[in-house]
């Protein structure tokens, strides 16, 4: 990653000072943003987006060539095929959803080159049936997402459709994606989620936002402190599920066909611990950064925005509040936010979200390229613009495809431990990740490590995913474990459930190749800093800076760390974070230093 994303680390707020552009801003209205070069200079040129009636003259408009993997098909037409070739499509529509876990985008009137030949009206109607039966066929649902014309001076209108199928697979309860929603302090993030999650709109005084809170203070100051969870469902047919019509949690869960499971963060810089414990230990699919309309980029807006790029994490923007805004500062904040994201350290290309075709395009784009970021302009209070960010939510598709989490399903077993409870008539709880394997009711696992490096037996009781009961847990899945009378005391955030037969290395001191983001004077041998490695955090001393006395900002290096309170389950080329006061730098694990080296090297230092 690119040194300079220091510029968003280093200052907590102002307007940035970064060149003003790298990248050209996408124009989304042709839903497919695939004019050449050239085209879109002209379009530039004459403001006219010729996507708008889908009605280009001379050059003919063309998708990408069709891949071979991925979740999305073209089709020239599906008129009458023979039974033969029907069993072939059913086949070739199951390897689709396969590859997009659950979803597939199949594009009709569209050669596999990528180019836009349309169909009559006649042949869409019919093609769009045969589809609809080879849909039943596999047990799943289509929906149209959208319908457009394309002309080459033909008398005959000629028509391409843009369909998603959803099939929840076999042994899912539903699609599940994790979204992060990170930005400063007052910028509407609480709000924005009770009004998705309850359906019902804001009174302007933040009474959307009282659901979501879990503490007395937070009620009373009305700011996040505290990490917290809630869950937007979708049916098979894209229809929102929240709890609008008194519906339980459990009810969400059995009729969504689709999660999305928003990761609620502290926006003030107080509880900036908190807010990067969430977005490293959780996994997030996405983040949602989410900015006021009337205040624009302020405060740790600059300093989440490059967290989540640190962490790669894919960013997309919403700018909150416009209810309050005149028309011409919503669109100086847009162009705020799009000066900011062209920046060399960013490098992302801006999308503003306007219509339901851009929304379409938004989320596929997205998916396919990390540096395409949308952004939406709404208003929790009017409502407006809501439902383009539903519609967002609910075609994008999950990134890592069937093959990653089939690979990491038939590791041994490792959870990662991010919340302990204690449940009246339960007993211990404990809420986290499941990084690899399979996990099952009644399944024996060993916990650690402790202060000393154990491992402590354990069996699982029940488990729940998204407040509803759950038998099986798969690789990349978030749930809660009920432990039974384990006893508490000895477990602690950071820990980590793993399969009796792994051999997990336990380390105090590791390596790490880092870049120096941000600091006000020298990093050198004996500074102290808090070190987040997934969902380890914890205070470690720097015992070594390799081949340099010390380091200024924007320097790297290979540095040895040492942790101060207790040892850690670590792994080779994890992405670490760290911070202390101003100083941030980022990097990745490059060796470990197992418990038995550490005693090692401490008798021999004895001796001498």
């Amino acid at each position: 990653m690119d040194a300079r994303v220091s510029d968003l680390f280093a200052s907590g707020n102002g307007h940035g000072s970064g060149s003003p552009g790298v990248a050209s801003n996408v124009k989304p209205g042709n839903g497919y943003g695939v004019a050449s070069k050239k085209a879109s200079a002209k379009n530039k040129k004459s403001k006219a987006r010729f996507s708008r009636t889908f009605k280009p003259s001379n050059n003919t408009p063309y998708l990408p060539p069709e891949a071979e993997e991925g979740n999305i098909e073209y089709k020239l037409k599906l008129v009458n095929p023979t039974q033969y070739r029907f069993e072939h499509l059913a086949t070739q529509m199951k390897w689709r959803l396969q590859e997009g876990r659950g979803e597939a985008v199949y594009q009709i009137g569209v050669e596999d080159n990528g180019m836009l030949v349309g169909l009559s009206e006649e042949d869409m109607r019919a093609s769009l049936k045969t589809l609809h039966r080879l849909a039943e066929k596999v047990g799943a649902d289509i929906t149209v997402l959208r319908e457009r014309e394309v002309d080459y001076d033909s008398d005959i209108p000629r028509k391409i459709a843009e369909v998603l199928i959803r099939k929840v697979p076999d042994d899912q309860q539903f699609l599940d994606l994790r979204v992060a929603v990170l930005g400063n302090v007052d910028s509407g993030k609480s709000t924005l989620l009770g009004v998705l999650t309850q359906g019902e709109l804001d009174n302007g005084r933040g009474r959307a936002r009282l659901n979501l809170f879990r503490h007395l203070h937070e009620i009373q100051t009305g700011r996040t402190s505290s990490i917290s969870f809630e869950i937007l469902g979708f049916n098979s047919k894209g229809e929102v599920v929240n709890y609008s019509e008194s519906r339980t949690a459990e009810e969400i869960c059995e009729s969504a066909s689709k999660m999305i499971t928003f990761i609620d963060l502290a926006g003030h810089h107080k509880y900036l611990k908190t807010t990067i414990f969430g977005l490293t230990s959780y996994c997030p699919d996405f983040a949602m950064l989410v900015v006021s309309a009337n205040t624009g980029i302020a405060g740790t807006t600059r300093e989440h925005l490059g967290l989540a790029m640190a962490l790669k994490v894919p960013i997309f923007i919403v700018i909150s509040k416009v209810d309050l805004c005149t028309r011409a500062t919503v669109e100086r904040t847009v162009r705020q936010l799009e000066r900011v994201l062209k920046q060399p350290g960013c490098n992302k290309v801006p999308m503003v979200v306007a219509s339901t075709d851009d929304a379409v395009t938004a989320a596929q784009q997205f998916a396919q390229s990390p540096n395409i970021t949308p952004i939406f302009t709404l208003s929790s209070v009017s409502g407006e613009s809501l439902d383009l960010l539903k519609v967002f939510f609910n075609i994008i598709p999950p990134l890592s495809n069937s093959k990653e989490q089939e690979e990491l399903m038939q590791q041994l077993t490792e959870f990662q431990v991010d919340e302990i409870y204690t449940v009246p008539e339960v007993g211990t709880v404990v809420g986290g990740t499941l990084y690899s394997g399979i996990c099952r009711e009644g399944d024996h696992l060993v916990v650690g490590p402790t202060d000393s490096g154990q491992f402590h037996k354990l069996t699982i009781g029940s488990i729940q995913r998204n407040r509803s009961a759950c038998r099986v847990l798969r690789a990349g899945q978030a749930a809660t474990l009920a432990l039974g009378n384990f006893d508490r005391s000895l477990l602690r955030k950071g820990m980590v459930m793993v399969s009796p037969e792994m051999d997990p290395t336990i380390c105090w001191m590791f390596e790490a190749e880092i870049v120096l983001l941000f600091h006000a004077k020298t990093f050198h041998k004996g500074f102290q800093v808090t070190v987040h490695i997934g969902n380890v955090r914890q205070t470690a001393t720097v015992e070594a800076v390799y081949g340099k006395e010390e380091l200024r900002t924007g320097e790297k290096a290979v540095v040895l760390f040492k942790f101060i309170k207790h040892p850690e389950y670590l792994k080779v080329g994890a992405k670490v974070l760290f911070r202390e006061g101003v100083t941030k730098g980022i990097g990745h694990v490059t060796k470990l230093l197992p418990i038995a080296q550490y005693r090692q090297s401490q008798s021999e230092d004895e001796e001498a």
